[in-house]
């Protein structure tokens, strides 16, 4: 059985692109699910978790969290440096820790990166 894993982000539909030249919703979706899709190739029960604004976004991801026994819980880069979120990511980590609290937590640094970071914590 592989390790399960959640990984958490905005909804490319909610992204402002202004802050991220180069990026749209189509890119930045098809990025995420090659990350998720990686992530299972390599074993992993990788699921994506996406949140659609600041005031569900708690709720949203507690009730992820409900019914399944995560290993390790990623919190995506577009959630973690956006300084104009950072309430919003502030939250999640105690979500999670409360939630999850047998899961370890990491964070990437972008799309490229999220295999590394799931498994510096599995």
């Amino acid at each position: 059985m592989g390790k399960h894993v959640l990984l958490i982000g905005w909804h490319p539909s909610v992204v402002d692109y202004s802050k991220h030249p180069g990026l749209d919703a189509a890119t930045l979706e098809a990025a995420l699910r090659a990350d998720e899709q990686a992530l299972n190739d390599a074993g992993y029960k990788a699921s994506l978790g996406f949140i659609h604004d600041d005031d569900s976004a708690a709720d949203t991801v507690a009730s992820m969290l409900r019914g399944t026994r995560f290993d390790v819980v990623l919190i995506g880069a577009g959630v973690r440096k956006n300084n104009d979120k950072f309430l919003v990511f502030e939250t999640l980590v105690n979500v999670v820790h409360a939630n999850a609290p047998q899961a370890n937590i990491a964070f990437n640094t972008g799309p490229r990166d999220t295999a590394d970071a799931v498994r510096r914590w599995t």
